[in-house]
Formats: structure tokens, C-alpha cells, sequence
């Protein structure tokens, strides 16, 4: 993948990396609705299924119920868990030190989940499930989902973060065209659980999965952690949605080498951002080769190297709630991982791509890609990336249009507001904040 065909202009750089991220949707309002508001679903009137501990045995959970998750429920030895479009899914009651509402499909089991753009799937916070107009969604309702596969990874074996040490929980191989199933048309809001300092359980997590396995129209918002984390495994999941997570929108690592395409993440101000060392430490994308733990000098094979093209990264002004608190980077490349850029919009970091002291030189390529930065476009602390040519970058210190796009202009003071993207993204209605 180092040698791209001719990629197209910065004006359909623009177009192609919002309306990609409705191709096969016929521009449907209702996957992109997000609510945020005291309003609760509709779906709070249906029955409540109580589900918990290990799924051996193939099941399907339909649309005529609401599944609540206690606990983390695994799907193994070989079962299928398949979910009717129009499910609802919500945990229950969080416990101190519990990781709850946590649904994990292990290397040895499967996932056939197929929502469609009018009737998606939908795990979220049990607050906007409880038909009880005065409750609101918060991140941390809802566990999260993890898909295991049996893909490569560059330390051979490992447990999954956010869980306990249990075999079921561990994840990589030597198949790299392994099939989870398919995961397709799904949100997943108000996610997130803290193990430990550093230990989270994200969004969608997705650790060793093959590119066997389908994944494309997902959602993820109003997470505690990250939005989509990749540790290792070739999945290469399509037409991808982070919005509001309180770290990064998308984090690679372990040798993740497949193609992320048509993608979006959207920062908010409003996130409570994660920290290292009393700094923030939220960004667009972060990608590290390993922990330095893993592996001190970041050589394991294979590398880190996520290929993405038509996805645009756009965060928002550099402040927050808490004081000294912000995004950071739009991309940030560490620890040995390596990227390739094809069709990028990145505006409203304070960098718009950083590559640290301990990024490799010489195997990123960045091609017709359009980078913004506060502060710096492009920081480059040791080596070079190649250009691929027909690249943009600028700073500008202020919320100026950059790239056809005002920071910030998916926030607006008032809880909800909302806000009309830009008329070139007509393929996206509104933000619900």
C-alpha cells in the first residue's frame, strides 16, 4: 500500500470525506441522530431482558426487547450472537470497581450484528432508556463493546485492555483474514469503564481482528476514553463515526495494519479530557508501535501502520472545563508507528500532526492532505515523512476558516443546542449537543 494511485484535489478532498461517510445511506437523518437530551427512546416502553456471564450457545436478541447487560458477557466457544436491526442495548446499574454492561466477542466466537441506516443497533445509556425525561445520558453508562480475533499482533498474545486476566480475554494469532462477522449500522453511546490508571474499556475496541471480518457504519459518542482503539490484527473498517470521546477519537496500536476509509471524528469542548503526567493527553488519532513496557525500542513487527484515506479530523478551540486542559494534536505519531495519509483533513488542534522524537523516519507518506494547527501545522522532531504532493498546511492562531470549515463550529453555548454543519457537508444534518 506504500504507492497510491493519483488521489484527487483538495476541493474533493473536502467533498469525499464527509459524503463517503454516507455512501449506502441515501443520506438518512436517523443513523446520525444522537441524543443528548433529557429525551428518552422511544424504546423505553419495551420489555427488559436481563442478560449476564457467558454466552456458549448461538442467540439472536430482537428488536421487540431491551437487552441489559450486567456484568461483562462474553461470547465463546464458537457461538454466534446475533442482533436484530432496531435493538436496543443498555447495562445495568454500575457497580464500584465493576466493569459493567461490557459485551466482548472472544477469538472463538462471532458477532452478526446488522443494523440498517433507518433501524440501527444501539447500546447507550440506560438513563435514556428509563422513561424518565429528567435523566441524561453520561459517559461511563454503558461498558462498551470488544471484538477479539486471532489476527496478527506484534507481541504474539495479550489481554485485552480494560479486562481482567482470564484466557477468554486474550487475543492474537496467525491468521490475519480471521472472521469475527460483521458489525454493521451500530451506535455506541456513553461508553467507557476504568480498570485501572491507563486501563480503560473504550467504545469499540477492536484487538487482533482480521480483515476477514466486517465492520463499517459505526458510531461512537460521548465515550471516557477513546472512541475506536486498534490493537493490533488488519481489520479495515469503513464509513466510521467518532464523536466527543474524552480522549482520542481513534488509537492505534500493536502492529494495527489495516485500511481505515471514510471516517470522521469530531471533537467536543466540552469533554472532560484525559490526562498523563497533569497534562491532557487527548488527541484526534494516537498511534504508538508499543508500550514502552512492551518493547523499549518500539522495533516489533509488524509495525504499526494504519493507511487512511477520505478521513477528516476536526477538532475545536483549545480550552475545556477543567483549567489547563485541551486537545493536543490532531494525529499524533509515537513509539515507532508509521501512518499513511491519503485524502486527510486534520483543523482545529493546537498541532495538526505531530510526529514525536521516537517516530521513525522515512515510512510515513502523506499525500493531497490538508493539515490546520493553532499553533503548528506539521512537527516533525526526528526524520521526515514522505510527500506524496498535492498537500496543504497552515496555522492560523485564530478560529478562522480553515479547509471551508469555522472552528468551532459544532459547538454553541446552551445544553442541548444544536448546530448545522457546513452546507458542503450536506451529507451530515446536525450535531445534538
Amino acid at each position: 500500500m506504500k504507492n497510491f494511485k493519483k488521489l484527487i484535489g483538495l476541493l474533493s478532498v473536502v467533498a469525499v470525506s464527509f459524503t463517503a461517510c454516507k455512501k449506502n445511506e441515501g443520506g438518512s437523518a436517523s443513523f446520525n441522530n444522537r441524543s443528548t437530551s433529557a429525551a428518552d427512546y422511544s424504546q423505553s416502553s419495551l420489555p427488559v431482558v436481563g442478560v449476564s456471564g457467558d454466552i456458549t450457545g448461538s442467540v439472536t436478541w430482537t428488536a421487540g426487547n431491551v437487552y441489559e447487560l450486567s456484568g461483562v458477557v462474553t461470547v465463546r466457544n464458537g457461538a454466534t450472537l446475533t442482533i436484530e436491526a432496531g435493538t436496543y442495548i443498555k447495562s445495568s446499574v454500575n457497580i464500584a470497581g465493576v466493569q459493567n454492561g461490557v459485551l466482548v466477542i472472544a477469538k472463538d466466537g462471532n458477532i452478526n450484528a446488522v443494523g440498517t441506516e433507518s433501524n440501527p443497533i444501539v447500546f447507550t445509556s440506560r438513563n435514556l432508556l428509563d422513561g424518565n425525561a429528567s435523566t441524561t445520558g453520561t459517559p461511563g453508562d454503558f461498558g462498551g463493546v470488544i471484538i477479539l480475533g486471532n489476527a496478527r499482533i506484534n507481541v504474539g498474545d495479550k489481554l485485552i485492555e480494560g479486562l481482567a486476566d482470564q484466557p477468554q480475554f486474550h487475543y492474537g494469532g496467525t491468521n490475519d483474514g480471521d472472521n469475527r462477522g460483521t458489525f454493521q449500522y451500530v451506535r455506541i453511546e456513553y461508553a467507557g469503564f476504568q480498570l485501572a490508571p491507563n486501563v480503560e474499556v473504550n467504545g469499540l475496541t477492536l484487538g487482533g481482528v482480521g480483515n476477514g471480518t466486517t465492520i463499517d457504519h459505526v458510531q461512537v459518542s460521548y465515550g471516557l476514553d477513546d472512541g475506536f482503539e486498534f490493537f493490533g490484527g488488519t481489520v479495515s473498517p469503513s464509513n466510521l463515526v467518532a464523536l466527543a470521546s474524552d480522549d482520542d477519537q481513534f488509537d492505534f496500536d500493536n502492529g494495527f495494519t489495516g485500511v481505515l476509509a471514510d471516517a470522521v471524528a469530531i471533537a467536543d469542548k466540552n469533554s472532560t479530557h484525559s490526562t498523563s503526567g497533569g497534562n491532557s493527553d487527548s488527541n484526534g488519532i494516537e498511534s504508538d508501535n508499543n508500550a514502552p513496557a512492551e518493547d523499549a525500542s518500539f522495533s516489533l513487527t509488524p509495525k504499526t501502520h494504519p493507511v487512511l484515506v477520505n478521513v477528516s479530523i476536526f477538532g475545536t478551540e483549545n480550552t475545556s472545563s477543567i483549567a489547563g486542559l485541551g486537545y493536543r494534536n490532531g494525529i499524533r505519531e509515537r513509539r515507532g508507528s508509521e501512518v499513511e495519509l491519503a485524502n486527510v483533513i486534520v483543523s482545529g488542534y493546537n498541532t495538526g500532526i505531530a510526529f514525536d522524537a521516537d517516530a521513525p523516519a522515512g515510512p510515513s507518506i502523506i499525500t493531497n492532505t490538508s493539515v490546520h494547527g493553532f499553533a503548528n501545522s506539521v512537527t516533525v522532531a526526528s526524520g521526515s515523512f514522505s510527500d506524496g504532493g498535492g498537500n496543504s498546511f497552515t496555522v492560523n492562531a485564530s478560529n478562522a476558516d480553515s479547509f471551508g470549515v469555522s472552528q468551532p463550529w459544532y459547538n454553541t453555548p446552551g445544553s442541548p443546542s444544536t448546530v448545522t454543519l457546513p452546507s458542503w457537508a450536506n451529507s451530515w444534518t446536525k450535531l445534538v449537543f
